[in-house]
């Protein structure tokens, strides 16, 4: 048998072995998971990404929760992940990166049983942002759209989960949303009434009736519909308005503001003869 030399046989001694350090090293990094397995890692990481969480270690369950995504995007941990994430957003009241996120997973997933609280925590994080808004300009002056959504959102909810647990605490919201867009509607009332604009400013006492039903402020709606039927010479239309306060509302504090217009509408029919109406000439004797 030939021999190899010396020098060779290093060489190809050394290749050998570092063909199979190479291969014990790929062995160590690479293990295929199996599925109990994959399941078990990917729980593992989302509760330690929960911790983080509930520590209020913000960057650190953001990059956990990541790389569950990343690493284990077959799992339902992954989309779990995916809410929590959404819910540090919400706890740092990031509002606007919440509400993407959490309409992200009830677009994505609409028959996951997790949709319903993607969607109700939509509704949450816009009506904190309009609570946040107390520190910005008057509401009268800004842009209600943002309201608006709250409200569509709100109601949408309110409609699809009718049994669910955060029912009372989204009327709640509804009610509160809606007393905010009836009053900026009743504020630009009034500006049109000042103007001496009692069309414009019937049609928004009008739209502030039928379209926030029951928002707490339909007693004051009414009294300035009164006052600008009054405005528009339309006593009778005026007292049905007031006397609606007075029948519907009696422990509201318009009462009195409506029975003084009640009090100025009997005083001008008795000056002129008819309640509530404009006096009209007698007519003429007919002649046998």
């Amino acid at each position: 048998m030939r021999h190899l030399a010396p020098h060779r046989a290093l060489r190809l001694s050394a290749l050998l072995v570092a063909s199979a350090l190479i291969g014990a090293c790929a062995g160590e990094e690479y293990h295929a998971e199996s599925a109990l397995e994959y399941a078990e890692n990917a729980k593992r990481e989302y509760e330690k990404g929960v911790r983080a969480l509930e520590a209020e270690n913000w960057e650190g369950a953001t990059e956990i929760l990541n790389e569950l995504r990343r690493k284990y995007s077959y799992s339902r941990y992954a989309r779990l992940a995916e809410l929590r994430l959404a819910d540090g957003d919400f706890e740092q009241d990031k509002f606007a990166e919440a509400i993407s996120a959490y309409k992200a997973f009830a677009h994505d997933y609409p028959n996951d049983p997790e949709t319903p609280y993607a969607r109700y925590r939509v509704a949450k994080a816009q009506y904190d942002s309009v609570s946040q808004s107390v520190l910005m300009p008057p509401l009268e002056e800004r842009d209600l759209a943002f309201v608006n959504d709250a409200l569509r959102t709100i109601s949408e909810f309110l409609s699809d989960y009718k049994t669910s647990p955060h029912h009372r605490e989204l009327a709640y919201m509804k009610a509160v949303v809606m007393g905010l867009l009836a009053r900026h509607e009743l504020y630009v009332a009034r500006f049109y009434l000042a103007e001496s604009n009692f069309g414009a400013a019937l049609a928004r006492c009008e739209y502030a009736l039928k379209t926030f039903e029951k928002s707490g402020l339909e007693p004051e709606a009414l009294v300035l519909l009164g006052e600008v039927r009054m405005k528009e010479k339309e006593r009778k239309k005026a007292r049905e308005a007031f006397e609606r306060v007075l029948a519907l509302y009696p422990a509201s504090p318009f009462v009195m503001p409506a029975r003084r217009f009640l009090a100025l509408l009997d005083a001008e029919a008795g000056a002129k003869g008819a309640p509530g109406e404009p006096s009209r000439a007698p007519a003429p004797a007919v002649m046998p």
